[in-house]
């Protein structure tokens, strides 16, 4: 039996304190009740302590009848490096759908990544009184699911560099005795990292002693091409001096020496397929298909050629269920994936939000960054996968970005805000304003009504609001646009948005994504640059145009286009604001993302490894030995 809904009261204070001393000061529900309130039974959850748990996937099975609730996706206008309070805004509007309008909701999150969390940006829990619990265990180590991608990535490059190695030094008789040896009594069995590659070989024999003398070489020698290696190591820190690395300089391997280099784990193929796979069958398929280089004749090396890919779900086997947790107010939130979104799609899990649509009426998740961003690749890449339609954008704008993007100086984290941005300034404003009306624009392209939430700080003047609100509803065409007080507030801050959510979420939606499989990578790559960017057209490097030949032969052109690029402009110029006009848009290099079913163009100077600043957030966090709490952490 469900249990009735208990929302926890706020304790509201001004000015309103740190997000830590907020989050350690609030009442937390066991996560059991939280199970509860939603309708879990016992069996379908893993505790992980008193208020986290894991979600079973088989829980699909138990509701698969149960008609989908209301899903919204929360995005945003081109934000400052400061973000505009997305995550903030999608908590905050949980909170007054479920604990201020008497809704049943769901939250659908990211985890975040320590790179970020002890870097420069800090922590994506939210922030004031619309805020994820523990927020803590949140930003760290939550429950392991970055961990365990970090593992099953690394094990796939050491196979990758040690099956080169091993077949230099063999002969192919040696490689199928260490491949195929005979047991005790001297029969031979092929293991099972063997059968995918006898199946892609056509191969159908069971006996290995069978095999002729070119069918073992086949099967046993990848021959793989080292220049042809796109798979990189990863680990959870901001660690630029990882960007380009030597491997194999080891007294043993000399001779193997090759360039690699590292990479941040939420940017690995495995997070994207964490985030885009339905079921344990279909993340082991997934991973067999990850592609990491080709042989010197060209023939796609992927992981099942390897014989990696079970092990890698043997790692991820519990990474892949959901992460329970809640808000301030007590409602539920599924924390789950972490791709970041300017280079892989930003978005949460498909399993979490199949979850939740189940067992709630109104499921709010979230993209990253802007709508050219995380937005796009939420409709052309996660809904095209999960098959689900969603029912509403909710865009988040604040006056602080628009102001940036009409001229207003230089935005840089850690440093005060320039008077320009604090002071009224309608002119400033109002020259800003086309950024915004841009996103509703683009997200109106793929059918689904708008609402746009106007995240106001306490420098926020009535004018400048009622601007906003207008030019979204007048020259944008958004269904409503609601100003929010809901980091001061909480949920009550925010119930004029939800109540906008509700009635958007009541109008017919005709939903369908911005391009066609069937197109060319060229033609994917520039309906995106053209109807998202605003770019006048698209120029490839020779690289590039070598990378759309190969894949299309290898047959991945009818893959999804996950574009990578700068999250602080439309364009792939950080350094351009507003709506950028007269720029065409460069495409430096693709990569194959064949596990996760997209290909990425990097646009522009992209890195894949953030790097820490002069004086990083681990500076503040510590532990305070009086009271055992961590202390600094935002």
């Amino acid at each position: 039996m469900t249990r009735e809904f208990r929302p926890i009261t706020l304790k509201l204070k001004t000015p309103v304190p740190s997000d830590i001393e907020i989050a350690q000061d609030s009442e937390l529900k066991p996560i059991s009740e939280i199970a509860e309130e939603l309708g879990l039974l016992p069996d379908e959850i893993e505790f992980y302590g008193p208020v986290k748990a894991k979600v079973k996937l088989e829980v699909l099975e138990r509701l698969k009848d149960r008609p989908d609730g209301i899903y919204v996706d929360v995005t945003a206008i081109t934000p400052t490096p400061l973000g505009e309070g997305k995550t903030t805004t999608t908590v905050g509007l949980s909170q007054a759908l479920g604990a201020h309008l008497g809704k049943k909701v769901m939250t659908c999150i990211r985890q975040p990544s320590q790179g970020p969390t002890f870097g420069i940006k800090g922590g994506a829990a939210g922030g004031g009184y619309s805020q994820v619990i523990p927020m803590e265990d949140f930003n760290l180590h939550l429950t392991g699911d970055i961990h365990a991608i970090t593992a099953a990535n690394n094990l796939m490059a050491a196979a990758i560099d040690v099956r080169m190695l091993h077949e230099s030094e063999a002969t192919d008789e040696q490689l199928f005795n260490r491949l195929c040896p005979p047991d005790k009594q001297g029969n031979r069995k092929f293991g099972r990292g063997l059968l995918p590659r006898l199946k892609k070989l056509g191969i159908n024999k069971t006996n290995p002693d069978d095999l002729t003398v070119e069918e073992r070489k086949h099967l046993c020698r990848l021959d793989i091409d080292p220049e042809s290696i796109t798979w990189r190591r990863v680990v959870d820190t901001s660690d630029r001096f990882l960007r380009g690395i030597i491997v194999g300089t080891g007294d043993e391997e000399k001779g193997h020496e090759r360039s690699t280099g590292y990479d941040i784990t939420v940017a690995s193929e495995i997070m994207a397929i964490l985030a885009l796979t339905t079921d344990l069958r279909d993340m082991r398929r997934r991973f067999g298909e990850i592609v990491i280089g080709t042989s010197k004749s060209g023939e796609a090396i992927n992981a099942d050629d390897l014989g990696v890919a079970g092990a890698l779900t043997v790692l991820m086997k519990d990474a892949i269920k959901p992460n329970l947790m809640q808000t301030l107010e007590g409602t539920p939130v599924f924390v789950h994936a972490g791709p970041f979104a300017n280079i892989a799609h930003g978005n949460s899990s498909i399993v979490a939000d199949k979850i939740a649509l189940k067992l709630a009426d109104y499921v709010i998740t979230e993209s990253g960054f802007g709508a050219d961003m995380g937005m796009e690749k939420f409709f052309d890449i996660k809904c095209r996968t999960s098959g689900l339609i969603p029912n509403v954008v909710v865009l988040v704008a604040t006056i602080r970005a628009l102001k940036m993007h009409g001229g207003g100086p230089k935005v840089v984290a850690g440093k005060p805000l320039d008077p320009a941005y604090t002071d009224e300034n309608l002119d400033l404003l109002k020259a800003g304003l086309p950024n915004m009306v841009h996103h509703i624009k683009t997200a109106r392209k793929f059918g689904v009504p708008v609402v746009v939430a106007v995240n106001s700080f306490a420098t926020d003047t009535e004018a400048e609001l009622a601007l906003v609100r207008k030019a979204a509803i007048e020259e944008g065409g958004a269904e409503d646009a609601v100003v929010c007080r809901h980091w001061a507030q909480g949920g009550a801050g925010a119930v004029d948005l939800a109540k906008a959510v509700i009635a958007a979420g009541e109008k017919p939606r005709n939903f369908h994504f911005l391009y066609p499989l069937e197109k060319t990578i060229k033609e994917k790559i520039e309906i995106i640059a053209r109807e998202v960017y605003g770019a006048d057209g698209v120029d490839y490097s020779p690289e590039a145009e070598e990378r759309i030949e190969n894949y299309t032969r290898l047959g991945f052109d009818k893959l999804p286009i996950c574009m990578a690029k700068t999250h602080l402009s439309l364009s792939h110029d950080p350094t351009l604001k507003g709506v950028p006009t007269g720029f065409r848009i460069p495409v430096r290099d693709i990569r194959a993302s064949v596990g996760a079913g997209f290909l990425y163009p990097l646009l522009g100077k992209m890195s894949t490894m953030p790097g820490l600043p002069t004086r990083p957030a681990f500076y503040d966090i510590d532990i305070d030995f009086e009271t055992g709490r961590i202390v600094g952490m935002f």
